[in-house]
């Protein structure tokens, strides 16, 4: 049990977004869940959390109108990790929203990671995160590495693995996919794939090359959204290459030569695509 915060002064936490390079979807499993094949990395963009101790738990939300309770994975977060540490008290909580909505980037999972990680650092207790984390949802573990990683099985499964630092451009067009909708599209066509050729990802990253990767859920989620196939296509003519949506959508991403070029072509995305989110990113 915590005899009280290790700091009285709000702290601000990165909560970074991640990109799939690569998801194949390799069966439906008997008991609903899909049999996954991932290789996910995070990205130097994302939202920010402040938090500072409190005598109750408290979440606020600015950037975007969410819930601030326990329909909110922060708020689910925040209460799964005071219950198990034991702390008698709370913490006010802001959520700085910079992502966009539902939109394949692990905004959620990695905002509820960061907070597990930012009360451990509030009210040390020597509380085993990756359990929390695992309850919370799928991703949210990934989140806790830090670093790229296959994920394997549901997703549980985590390798760390080493990936060259690589610049790309975001694009969302405005869209919000779910994804149980995206896994229920899938599963109706049964256009399961093999797992990817991680080796092939990573050396075609090292030299610059067109990735040979690819989006199990991308042709059933494009073919429902007209402007996720307007992203990708305003991608491959911004002169990036090997574009491909990420996780179950809608963003959509593609490879820079270098920062210099990916800032370039996101400035030229966002002059002809006002109404879309558009950013330069690199992966961490």
């Amino acid at each position: 049990m915590t005899t009280g915060p290790a700091s009285t002064a709000p702290v601000t936490y990165f909560a970074p977004a991640k990109v799939n390079l690569g998801l194949s979807v390799r069966s439906q499993r008997a008991d609903g869940y899909h049999d996954l094949h991932s290789l996910m990395v995070p990205l130097n963009v994302g939202d920010d959390l402040e938090l500072a101790p409190a005598p109750t738990l408290s979440l606020r939300v600015e950037g975007a109108e969410l819930p601030t309770d326990e329909r909110n994975l922060v708020y689910r977060a925040a209460r799964a990790y005071l219950d198990a540490a034991g702390v008698s008290t709370g913490a006010a909580i802001t959520l700085h929203k910079r992502l966009p909505l539902a939109s394949g980037l692990g905004g959620g999972s990695s905002d509820a990671a960061t907070t597990l990680m930012a009360l451990a650092r509030l009210y040390p207790a020597g509380v085993a995160l990756a359990p929390l984390a695992r309850r919370l949802g799928a991703d949210v573990p990934f989140f806790l590495l830090g670093h790229a990683a296959t994920a394997a099985g549901t997703g549980e499964i985590l390798s760390p693995i080493p990936v060259p630092r690589t610049a790309l451009v975001l694009v969302n067009p405005g869209v919000e996919v779910s994804a149980r909708d995206a896994y229920r599209w899938l599963d109706a066509e049964e256009a399961f794939t093999t797992a990817l050729d991680v080796e092939a990802i990573v050396a075609a990253l090292s030299n610059g090359r067109p990735v040979p990767y690819l989006n199990t859920l991308q042709g059933p989620v494009a073919a429902r959204h007209a402007p996720i196939r307007a992203a990708l296509q305003a991608l491959g003519t911004a002169g990036l290459h090997s574009p491909l949506m990420s996780g179950s959508g809608s963003t959509c991403f593609a490879l820079a030569r270098d920062d210099a070029h990916a800032h370039e072509a996101a400035q030229a995305l966002s002059r002809a695509h006002p109404g879309w989110w558009i950013t330069a990113a690199c992966t961490l």
